[in-house]
């Protein structure tokens, strides 16, 4: 068993192939790729939230004052374009003239005088959510109608003190009992094994069908065979270096994620970051990995049996697609609001070490929960490592 597991890795360790998928795509690559999505993310929405409105009042006579705000404000640029009626605006805005077009009510003060509610109507692109033209406009108007309603108070004789005490009449005062870990935790902790899982999967997935697609299609399954070794020694062997391979990805992600992490809150002198990771210690990383173990092992197991049912790279690629997307939906579980850790979702392989991951990031982990969490995974594991040995003894499958 032993001979066929280190023949296995270090054939495995010769294929620059699977040595990216191990080591490269979670050490370099990925955080390559994170780092530049939130330098893109960050810099469209930094152009964004500099960009000037540009835009039209509709009747402006009726709210000269409000006029006055938008014309003095920063973020907006008075434009002079030809506007008559909700097709004229629409078709100013699809064709970038102007980003907003803002009509008021003309009947605006005979409302306001008899204490009645005004309508006014805006159009812009909902697209541009980032920063967008909406959002601008209602910071303004929430100023504008701030004033009016000290106005109309001013008018009914009442103080600054009373019409702040009347616009907000109760204080919250908020105390939140969560540390920053906890809270760090519970935003991100579900994103972590989202990432991890899949990772695993993807480490685990290219060993599996070079050790049995890839013997059958390089026509060494038959020498194998008449080693004087055992079918099940045979398929431990495999499974084992398959196991290794997965935990290796596990392990290299986590250092990875870990040291960017540490040096990405470093650099841009973000304390939280490096306090959080300084909170979650050696034990916590390495109660991660122990759990990442068994889902290791399922994932071995179940990518073997399927790899030594296929007759070729191809075949077993095709095969091993679908199950990439049957791991996600327990993940996604992690990163469900509401859904946390309890003596169910301890039953539930997969979804429990994702949820068991979460709680350990938060610091909030209940211990107890170990014992079913490693139970049902193992159960399943080795359900999973029986079937591929039971596999491997058939005939039919072995020679398709």
């Amino acid at each position: 068993m032993w001979q066929v597991f280190i023949k296995e890795l270090i054939e495995l360790l010769r294929d620059k192939k699977t040595l990216f998928f191990i080591i490269a795509l979670p050490l370099v690559i990925f955080p390559v790729i994170f780092a530049l999505m939130g330098f893109l993310g960050a810099k469209a929405a930094i152009t964004q939230s500099e960009k000037i409105v540009k835009y039209v009042i509709v009747n402006e006579e009726a709210a000269p004052d409000f006029a006055n705000v938008l014309f003095y404000h920063n973020d907006f640029k008075k434009v002079d374009v030809e506007v008559s009626d909700e097709a004229s605006y629409i078709k100013a805005i699809k064709d970038e003239q102007v980003d907003l077009v803002i009509v008021l009510d003309p009947e605006f003060n005979k409302h306001q005088n008899a204490s009645e509610k005004s309508t006014w109507k805006i159009f812009f692109n909902g697209s541009k959510v980032i920063g967008g033209s909406r959002i601008k406009l209602e910071d303004a108007m929430d100023r504008y109608a701030e004033d009016l309603q000290q106005e109309m108070f001013s008018q009914l004789g009442l103080s600054r003190e009373q019409f702040d005490v009347f616009k907000q009449p109760i204080v919250l005062e908020e105390v939140d009992t969560a540390d920053e870990r906890e809270s760090f935790g519970e935003q991100l902790g579900g994103f972590i094994p989202y990432l991890l899982i899949p990772l695993c999967l993807t480490g685990a997935m290219y060993p599996a069908i070079d050790v049995g697609a890839g013997e059958k299609e390089r026509g060494t399954i038959e020498t194998l065979l008449l080693t004087p070794v055992s079918r099940f020694s045979l398929v431990f062997g495999k499974f084992l270096c398959i196991l290794t391979t997965a935990i290796m990805t596990a392990v290299i992600t986590i250092l990875s994620m870990v040291f960017w992490t540490f040096l990405v809150g470093r650099v841009f002198s973000v304390d939280e970051v490096a306090q959080v990771l300084a909170a979650v210690g050696f034990f916590e990383f390495i109660m991660v990995i122990l759990l990442l173990i068994p889902v290791c092992s399922i994932f071995a197991a179940l990518l073997l049996a399927i790899s030594i049912y296929a007759s070729s790279y191809k075949e077993a690629q095709n095969y091993m697609g679908p199950l990439t997307v049957l791991v996600i939906f327990p993940v996604i579980v992690g990163m469900t609001p509401g859904i946390n850790l309890d003596g169910v979702w301890a039953l539930v392989p997969i979804s429990n070490v994702a949820l068991a991951i979460k709680e350990l990031l938060k610091g909030t982990m209940d211990f107890a929960y170990m014992v079913p969490i490693f139970a049902s995974t193992g159960i399943f594991a080795f359900a999973s490592l029986a079937f591929c040995v039971y596999w491997f003894n058939k005939e039919s499958v072995l020679f398709r």
